[in-house]
């Protein structure tokens, strides 16, 4: 999991599909949207209002951050596997957004009107996307490459360069794992 750290550096937009990527916790198998109100309350507090039929929008939001995590996932370098990928663009396509400008004459994306449930909230994780790819904040949103972490953080390096979460547990036990892989072929 990510440092904690009085100042979140993740870019407000981005904050949501963080969140959303870790109501998983792939180390426990806790899962934050199974449970019977987990998908209300995670939309409550994120400010999306509407009403989710839990079974048919649990299943679309688990996909989209099952999507999600393996988008961010490459941006560490591995590849979005074809059928995620398909999977993501599918729901995405699914969630019009419309442009949206303010008094000050500042364009944003906002969810097209006549949306609810999942659709909500994928329209505003695409916004998030959309504005992040924009402004060269999405590729630091990462996943931790640890198979048995996969904790999304943002990635707030000099370089952008980070593969974990924290090298204090996830960098040093995959570090870790190298060395003995490299000592244990160096004795045979």
């Amino acid at each position: 999991m990510e440092e904690s750290d009085d100042r979140d550096p993740t870019p407000p937009g981005l904050r949501l599909v963080r969140d959303l990527i870790n109501t998983l916790d792939v180390e426990t198998g806790a899962d934050a949207l199974a449970a019977a109100d987990g998908l209300a309350v995670f939309a409550h507090d994120h400010g999306l209002t509407g009403r989710f039929t839990a079974k048919q929008d649990r299943a679309d939001v688990i996909r989209l951050r099952e999507g999600l995590r393996a988008a961010c996932l490459a941006h560490t370098g591995a590849p979005v596997p074809a059928e995620r990928l398909a999977e993501l663009d599918a729901l995405l396509r699914r969630a019009p957004l419309t442009l949206a400008l303010d008094r000050d004459g500042a364009a944003s994306l906002a969810p097209a009107e006549g949306l609810a449930g999942a659709l909500v909230l994928t329209a505003r994780v695409a916004a998030a996307v959309a504005a992040a790819a924009f402004d060269g904040t999405w590729r630091r949103l990462k996943v931790c490459e640890a198979h048995d972490c996969r904790w999304a953080y943002y990635d707030r390096s000099p370089a952008g360069r980070r593969r974990w979460c924290t090298m204090a547990v996830c960098g040093s036990r995959a570090k870790m794992r190298t060395y003995r892989a490299r000592r244990a072929s160096g004795a045979a």
